[in-house]
């Protein structure tokens, strides 16, 4: 069968379709049905299964005979440590620390919130919480105590699993007294916390509250693994919300397992035993579907990778690693592979390792603009796949489904829907627009299993926020376009898409024409307010390394380039170069904050901003270019 029957067979027959698939999961009690639309358009799937996520990613690889393959390689260039273990040992390892919690009262439907850097002890805790039947919130290891707050008056947790520090690049993170600090700020109180003593800091215990990771864990009893409803929520992830309240993604367990069991083989073309690395962090959506379950439910060896793209020590590390571990199938952001390529845009350090293992690369969390894909897949020899999709779908919206039929790459574009997807372009009245128009993207309901089926406690909100907008659709938020062929365009989020003069224009199509500039490595498009034509394109461009032009000569070129290929209808004429964008931990660029500063306008600090300092840099270059005035 080919794919565009086997995704028409997924919208027309979901039931049929998902049931097959569900068979690659274990169940301690199968489900008599796969979708349940009774409370629509509030759906859900698998809903009277029992089932348990630890069982399938851990234990059945063990029962099946194999134990002694790797699971896990721990590589920290920062503290100079790698490590591997084994699936018996992971199921150890995890069934220990679930007893420990287990002795301490945590039960099926308790909330854990997990703060923690990128160490296997991360997954052993995500991994124990499921095997409870436990509802883990991972908060990114050294977030702001009261973003951290926040999370644990929305999540209630009965305990609160943290290390006492994280690395960066010469410097330690304390996370304990940022941990003390929140636990102080919020109303509700943890009744303890489990805290990872890492040797490059040990973190003060306060007495009847904190315990130590391996104390609390001698002489108790390993925890089985305890079945689930279908329905029952495995973690709650906090997305950013426009409010400034983070929204708790709610993700389902049956859903979750079956879809992530689909992808490793149908999307990334892996099969048990592969070595997969998605070079993210668990506190991202990537974090959780594809360093922690999807490659352990698949029976992979996944990696924790704690390091940076560059300067840990160089260029090179993302080379090393695959080399060294001998990764089949590669995941990052296009942000990553921006650094790299800015730090050695002629791929010098590329040619210093064997990289034939390597297979297919795949970018995801912001739009892959066509240079970056062009550069990667020349110093790689590899097809580089992007694909899109968002914390609240938990895995693909689009992709090349590679290990069904690998379709035709269309720069621009993350190709076609994945099964259960059905992806439509709509006006702002909701009708669909005809191939090659711009419009909101908005997904048919219901969406496939594995994705959102509400938020933690807010129906409400999850009603205003994705259904209420296009009745019998999800609004995604992003915007975009489809051609003839089906294939998707992500432009912009629909925030981004500007107003100049009364001609809807996205911002993503300037990024692309402005990136495929020599010496430009990076850059970033927003709409500033203008009196005569309502928004202005203004253009932030950072050059590689070693750029031969002057910094004016660039800007007169990008400018020129835009009217060129996008024409005089963009208006684009002011574009400044700067050493840096702001970004998320996650590499996502601030550009809502950007075009509040530009405008003169008070906004919140991002609680994900990677380093504030770069916000002042960006007031002053748009304070030279007559914007961000006081």
């Amino acid at each position: 069968m080919g794919y565009a029957d086997l995704h028409q067979r997924s919208v027309t027959d979901p039931n049929g379709f998902w049931m097959e698939q569900a068979q690659a999961i274990d169940w301690m009690r199968p489900p008599s049905k796969a979708l349940f639309d009774e409370a629509a358009p509030l759906y859900e799937w698998f809903s009277d299964g029992m089932v348990n996520t630890c069982w399938n990613a851990v234990d059945r690889h063990v029962e099946a005979g194999r134990g002694d393959q790797t699971a896990i390689i721990y590589d920290s260039p920062i503290t100079d440590t790698k490590r591997k273990i084994t699936y018996a040992e992971l199921q150890g390892r995890v069934a220990r620390l679930a007893g420990a919690l287990r002795a301490k009262g945590v039960k099926k439907g308790d909330r854990v919130i997990i703060y923690m850097p990128m160490i296997p002890e991360a997954l052993d805790a995500m991994l124990a919480c499921a095997r409870l039947g436990a509802v883990h919130s991972v908060v990114f290891g050294g977030f702001a105590a009261h973003e951290l707050a926040v999370r644990i008056d929305d999540a209630t947790p009965k305990a609160i699993i943290a290390a006492s520090c994280g690395m960066e690049p010469g410097r330690v993170v304390h996370y304990k007294p940022l941990l003390d600090n929140a636990i102080e700020q919020a109303q509700h109180k943890p009744e303890f916390c489990v805290i990872f003593q890492r040797e490059q800091e040990t973190a003060a215990l306060i007495p009847g509250r904190d315990l130590d990771w391996n104390i609390c864990q001698e002489g108790v009893e390993p925890a089985d693994c305890v079945p689930v409803e279908g329905n029952h929520p495995a973690y709650i992830l906090y997305t950013s919300g426009t409010t400034g309240q983070p929204k708790g993604v709610i993700r389902p367990t049956a859903g979750h397992l079956v879809a992530l069991q689909w992808t490793m083989k149908n999307i990334y073309d892996v099969d048990p035993g592969d070595v997969f690395w998605a070079a993210s962090d668990v506190g991202w959506v990537v974090g959780h579907s594809y360093i922690c379950y999807a490659p352990l439910i698949a029976g992979n060896t996944t990696i924790v990778f704690e390091g940076k793209p560059i300067g840990t020590p160089d260029a090179g590390t993302f080379w090393r690693v695959i080399s060294e571990h001998k990764v089949k199938s590669f995941f990052t952001a296009p942000t990553a592979f921006r650094a790299v390529k800015r730090e050695d845009p002629k791929g010098e350090f590329v040619t210093k390792y064997d990289l034939s293992c390597l297979k297919t690369v795949y970018l995801a969390g912001e739009r892959a603009d066509s240079d970056t894909i062009i550069w990667a897949q020349d110093q790689l020899k590899v097809p580089v796949i992007d694909h899109w999709w968002q914390t609240e779908t938990g895995w693909a919206i689009a992709a090349n489904p590679m290990g069904v039929e690998p379709l035709s790459v269309k720069l621009g574009s993350p190709a076609v829907g994945m099964p259960g997807y059905n992806i439509q372009v709509l006006d702002e009245g909701g009708h669909p627009v005809s191939p090659g128009t711009l419009g909101a993207i908005a997904l048919k309901l219901p969406l496939p299993p594995g994705t959102l089926p509400t938020l933690w406690n807010a129906e409400a909100r999850f009603r205003k926020s994705y259904l209420e907008q296009f009745p019998g659709y999800y609004a995604t938020g992003d915007a975009g376009y489809m051609d003839d062929d089906g294939y998707v365009y992500i432009m912009a989020r629909t925030d981004d898409v500007i107003n100049v003069a009364g001609h809807r224009l996205s911002t993503g199509a300037m990024e692309e024409v402005l990136a495929s500039h020599p010496d430009v490595a990076e850059c970033a498009v927003i709409g500033v307010a203008d009196d005569l034509k309502g928004q202005m394109p203004l253009g932030f461009l950072c050059l590689n390394k070693g750029a031969e032009r002057a910094p004016d000569d660039v800007v007169k070129e990008c400018v020129k380039l835009v009217r060129d290929q996008i024409g005089p209808v963009a208006a684009f004429k002011l574009a400044v170069v700067v050493e840096r964008l702001p970004k998320t931990r996650s590499g996502k660029i601030l550009r809502g904050t950007m075009v509040n500063i530009a405008d003169s306008q008070p906004f919140k600090m991002p609680a994900t901003i990677d380093d504030p300092a770069i916000l002042d840099e960006i007031r002053d270059a748009l304070r030279g270019l007559g914007f961000a005035r006081d």
